[in-house]
């Protein structure tokens, strides 16, 4: 082999064991670098849990151990005067909740009359809430309305407004002889005692019409309360309360629309109005569809909140008429010292409040898909 036919020879294997060199080195720089346990890693784990620690402790205090407790209370007879661990309490598994469902008893017909009450309760505000809500909030989304800011602030203060303080004022304009009723006077109608007044809405108009008795059928009984009784509606001193709801959480709710309704883009608004959409099909068809998922949340907070009722109620006495469960709780547990009914009262209504959402979220849907 000639000089210039070795010299050849050596740069090629020299060229080739560079490029063996450099492919060796980037297989070592794409294989990832394994992290001791310790490392950063897990500095950054333990940095979290101890960020998140304290919120986690307090949550677990505050309400994961009272829930736990208030459990095993709807298990015992408890009177409340001594440790719910010791002798004071025995331990009697699901006897409350099987008095309260299959027994007859007076503590069985306040529930039924305290679960119908609430019912009709629910079934008034939610609906005329919700409505009234959204109205509201298409109403100051108007690009062209002018004073936005005080009609939000004046839709809004009733929320803000303790609702001690409202509930005493209707309390004095609905008394037998407050404002309503001498407004009523002037045109000549005779108002009722209104918060005192346990007659049905619904009896009242079936009278109109020459019903004054429940029929062979409406006279069975479920948890002590006939048919004819589930079936009258909210009592007139109901009314009042649900009048007074409607007021003071319309305000909330219009905050969440408007929320919504801001974020819809304006383009989809202003493709509809090209495509020669009246402004009720845009609204019906476009808007609606993408306040799902804000209508959805209006709605489940609406059903908690009303399930849950309870400071009108207590404002207005211990009223047959207005009774709730949340109520009832409270005067089974610290009235009349039976804190294993009143516990097993609240987790019947927990357990109802649950179904009731669930089915509310089936028949409304998310709004995901929009």
């Amino acid at each position: 082999m000639t000089a210039p036919e070795q010299e050849l020879s050596d740069l090629r294997r020299a060229t080739t064991r560079r490029r063996s060199d450099n492919s060796a080195g980037e297989r070592t720089r794409s294989r990832p670098t394994r992290r001791r346990a310790g490392g950063i890693r897990g500095r950054e784990r333990w940095a979290g849990l101890l960020f998140v620690g304290p919120g986690l402790a307090v949550l677990l205090i505050f309400l994961v151990v009272p829930i736990g407790l208030a459990f095993y209370v709807s298990l015992t007879r408890w009177d409340g005067l001594s440790s719910p661990f010791g002798n004071g309490a025995k331990f009697t598994g699901l006897q409350n909740y099987r008095s309260l469902l299959t027994e007859d008893s007076l503590t069985r017909q306040n529930l039924a009359v305290s679960v119908r009450n609430n019912f009709y309760f629910v079934l008034f505000v939610v609906p005329i809430q919700t409505m009234l809500a959204l109205f509201l909030a298409v109403l100051l989304n108007n690009r062209f309305l002018k004073g936005k800011s005080y009609f939000r602030t004046a839709f809004y203060f009733p929320s803000v407004t303790s609702s001690i303080a409202i509930t005493l004022v209707f309390l004095f304009l609905f008394q037998g002889g407050g404002a309503v009723n001498r407004l009523l006077d002037f045109v000549g109608i005779r108002g009722p005692n209104w918060l005192a007044d346990s007659r049905g809405v619904f009896h009242q108009v079936l009278r109109i019409f020459g019903v004054d008795a429940a029929p062979d059928w409406a006279k069975h009984e479920f948890l002590n309360l006939s048919w004819w009784d589930w079936l009258s509606g909210p009592s007139i001193a109901m009314c009042v309360i649900i009048i007074l709801v409607i007021w003071t959480t319309s305000g909330t709710f219009m905050l969440m629309f408007l929320a919504a309704l801001q974020n819809i883009p304006e383009e989809v608004e202003e493709a509809s109005e090209i495509d020669g959409a009246t402004q009720w099909q845009r609204f019906r068809l476009v808007t609606l569809p993408m306040l799902r998922p804000a209508l959805l949340l209006v709605l489940t907070l609406g059903l908690i909140g009303t399930w849950q009722v309870f400071d009108q109620i207590y404002l207005t006495g211990n009223n047959p008429a207005t009774i709730t469960p949340a109520y009832l709780s409270y005067n089974q547990s610290f009235q009349n010292s039976m804190f294993g009914v009143g516990a097993a009262i609240s987790f019947l209504q927990f357990a109802l409040i649950i179904v009731l959402s669930t089915i509310q979220r089936r028949l409304v849907g998310t709004g995901e898909d929009y």
